[in-house]
């Protein structure tokens, strides 16, 4: 009897001591990974989006976009406002170069697009990594940050406009310079951490205001990145502002202040945009085709039907074609 009694003993005590160590594992990598969550297809975590068939869908749940994952981070200052980061990581490990990455302007409204595609064609884009720049909302663009973050400081003309009119408040606008010092100081360094990252593998993607701010990067600070996206830009903003960074930038390359050997610009517009946009749009990639012959590569397209609201999501495929299939040695 007493030696039953010791046996099942000892077998509760090895249960125990499996069940133990199972526990810790499951702790610690909670501890590794305490700061991912899944990404909730744009909503915030635990909270449904009113809907008029809230009765009929009581107990339903966020879609999850499965294998993404998103986490707050903070530009630097104390009046610093938080971003929401969302992932596409990569499903298959780095050459030894690192992971080539993409940095997608106006998260929320594209993100989850991104990273389906990215999936769906993971045996060309398993190394890649995708980096959705979003706001903590859960409508698709923020109007006033997004403003904010991508456009140059007001010309004279405007500081004399007044801020609101009735109901509505014009966005405090003049926030590129910070927003590029979050992307190349606070943004991408903490991606490297997280990943090893090929830093001659860097691409941003923007699109209208986000568009503008890509060629602004790439006339200001053209190391940044390695490849730049521009879909439908604004580039009639502030009486053409690009026009005189372009023409700095395209005297840096004509001199050899800038090497671009490595770089491509890939401007595209939906067919059914207005006039001004597709001429505008043509017109920039024409100006910058004439630096090939210092390396440059450029291509426009105008994507037919495609509005500039549809444009963005049609244009994926070949956005991921153009920054994750580029041969660099």
């Amino acid at each position: 009897m007493m030696q039953r009694r010791s046996a099942r003993m000892k077998r509760v005590v090895c249960i125990a001591a499996v069940w133990s160590a199972v526990l810790f594992s499951c702790a610690r990598d909670a501890w590794a990974t305490n700061d991912r969550t899944p990404v909730a297809a744009g909503l915030r975590e635990g909270v449904h989006q009113a809907s008029p068939d809230a009765a009929e869908t009581a107990d339903a749940a966020p879609v999850v976009l499965p294998g993404a994952y998103q986490f707050a981070l903070q530009a630097a200052g104390p009046d610093a406002l938080p971003y929401r980061i969302m992932v596409s990581p990569p499903t298959e490990p780095a050459d030894e170069r690192g992971h080539p990455v993409l940095y997608v302007l106006d998260g929320n409204a594209t993100f989850a697009s991104f990273h389906e595609a990215r999936r769906m064609q993971s045996k060309l884009y398993g190394k890649a990594i995708i980096v959705a720049v979003g706001y903590p909302t859960d409508e698709p663009l923020d109007f006033k940050r997004r403003s904010h973050d991508f456009s140059p400081q007001p010309a004279a003309s405007q500081h004399a406009k007044p801020a609101s009119s009735g109901s509505h408040t014009r966005p405090l606008l003049g926030g590129d310079g910070a927003f590029t010092a979050f992307l190349r100081d606070v943004l991408m360094p903490e991606i490297a951490r997280r990943h090893p990252v090929d830093p001659a593998q860097q691409s941003v993607f923007g699109h209208s205001f986000g568009g503008m701010y890509a060629l602004h990067v790439l006339f200001t600070a053209p190391s940044l990145f390695t490849h730049y996206v521009a879909v439908s830009p604004s580039l009639w903003w502030q009486d053409r502002y690009l026009i005189a960074e372009e023409q700095h930038f395209t005297a840096q390359v004509k001199d050899g202040t800038f090497k671009p050997v490595r770089h491509s610009v890939l401007v595209l517009a939906g067919g059914a945009e207005t006039p001004q946009t597709l001429q505008d749009a043509q017109a920039q990639a024409v100006r910058l085709q004439a630096l090939s012959g210092f390396g440059l590569r450029t291509h426009y397209a105008a994507l037919p039907d495609e509005t500039h609201i549809s444009v963005p999501t049609a244009a994926i495929a070949m956005v991921l074609r153009q920054v994750f299939s580029a041969r660099q040695r």
